[in-house]
């Protein structure tokens, strides 16, 4: 019997199961990611660079090391996209889970530059590096586990269970972090700050039990494994380049726009020039991430009552205009302000991220999906949420502190994010293998009947 008569159809418990493994991994990857985020704005500029380096210039170079892993996206799309589409999904995540999770535990055992010098912030990098090649080819998969078992129109509500992974690893992030800046920065500074890199090891355990039991996809079992490709990344190049290119720019807001609105404003509150306490910040970054995973499936939901493309719309526009009273707040240091829009510009990010997975799953056609889908976000993510912290603290540096020009550049991804979304083809999970793009479908809405 041939693996298309032999798959089973898209229900709602093989949805379920799909998507609540899709969840436990992405929140095990994106709390990993966040530590690393989060430490790098408030720890690593202090105990990975001397002493006597200029705190802008720390902060920068801290930031450096972040953005690495950003530039490896790519290439982890690349490499666990080719594993996915060429033998499942199942196998790609489990090697994303393994390698995130050793990568992590060894940042928590690094020495600092005060002990090993300069091969502390070299070993930084190789980790970061690891880390990066592991959440490349992670939220593609994932998105494709969920997406792909949901029933047609439910996709963008099962989706949404991938989206969940982001917000819930952040709560888990700083909330750790908030715990420990309780505790003052002897605890912080010396041994504090590696309990959350050591705490993945647990994590790891759970993500690798719950993933052993979830079932392949649909799509992969009927049409993947009886129609392979014998290079994925040239057939997605071929045939899928489009698509990758409005991939590329639909995350601006969700990656560029999200660190922008996380990352770098915890760090630009904690800078010398505003002097905000980082309890503050990270007290309400915690809670915007609780929040946020409370609102991000019934979004999904919405999305695929309405729409999924208008929900993108007003998340994206509406984050840009929840980024101004957030600055202001800031610089006047009203903590009842700061709390208010830290919250609300979380739930509008929720709009242009919720229905993420759902929209770029259904770019592309079956054929090369996940390393299609994994190279637009991996590279749209390198780009927008690579370089934004480090074009943000830049621009601060030239214009002389004056953040209005990180607004502006924040309207930037907005606008390309709207434009992406704007022309995404949408295909359905029974689309044609062959062909290059066709840009006769129509882009404004979907044309299938996999949702609104």
């Amino acid at each position: 019997m041939s693996a298309t008569t032999s798959a089973p159809p898209n229900t709602h418990r093989r949805a379920l199961k799909g998507g609540f493994a899709a969840l436990v991994g992405t929140s095990i990857e994106w709390y990993d990611f966040y530590v690393y985020a989060t430490a790098a704005a408030i720890v690593f500029p202090r105990i990975f660079f001397p002493a006597d380096l200029d705190p802008a210039l720390a902060t920068l170079a801290s930031f450096g090391t972040y953005a690495v892993a950003f530039f490896m996206r790519p290439l982890g799309g690349v490499i666990f996209g080719h594993i996915g589409d060429k033998l499942g999904r199942k196998p790609a995540l489990t090697m994303t889970l393994l390698l995130m999770g050793i990568a992590t535990t060894l940042v928590g055992v690094l020495p600092t530059y005060a002990v090993i010098g300069i091969w502390a912030p070299i070993l930084l990098i190789i980790f970061r590096m690891c880390q990066g090649l592991a959440v490349g080819g992670e939220w593609g998969g994932a998105s494709l586990m969920s997406v792909e078992s949901a029933p047609p129109k439910w996709k963008t509500f099962y989706g949404g269970f991938t989206q969940v992974g982001n917000p819930l690893g952040a709560l888990m992030a700083t909330g750790m972090f908030w715990i420990l800046t309780s505790l003052g920065d002897d605890v912080l500074l010396t041994w504090g700050w590696r309990i959350p890199f050591l705490f993945s090891v647990v994590l790891i355990g759970v993500g690798f039990w719950v993933r052993y039991r979830v079932e392949e996809t649909p799509v992969f079992e009927a049409k993947v494994e009886d129609q392979q490709q014998s290079s994925p990344i040239l057939f997605a190049l071929k045939n899928n380049w489009f698509p990758i290119v409005m991939g590329i720019c639909i995350v601006a807001m969700s990656s560029g726009g999200y660190v922008l609105a996380t990352t770098f404003v915890q760090s630009y509150a904690d800078s010398p020039q505003i002097g905000l306490n980082p309890a503050i910040i990270l007290g309400a970054m915690t809670v915007a991430s609780f929040v946020e995973m409370l609102v991000t499936l019934p979004i999904a939901y919405l999305g695929d009552k309405i729409g999924r493309k208008v929900i993108m719309y007003l998340g994206t526009i509406l984050s840009f205009f929840c980024m101004i009273p957030l600055v202001l707040a800031i610089q006047n240091q009203n903590v009842a302000l700061i709390w208010t829009f830290v919250i609300l510009i979380r739930v509008t990010l929720s709009g242009a991220w919720a229905p993420l997975s759902a929209i770029m799953a259904q770019m592309f056609r079956p054929q090369s999906r996940y390393t299609s889908m994994s190279l637009s976000y991996g590279v749209g993510a390198a780009i927008w949420g690579g370089l934004s912290p480090a074009i943000a603290s830049t621009l601060l540096i030239v214009t002389g502190d004056n953040f209005w020009s990180v607004v502006g550049f924040f309207g930037l991804l907005t606008v390309a994010a709207v434009i992406g979304t704007r022309f995404a083809p949408q295909y359905s999970d029974e689309a044609p293998v062959t062909g290059s793009f066709a840009p006769r479908l129509d882009t404004t809405t979907i044309t299938h009947p996999d949702g609104k």
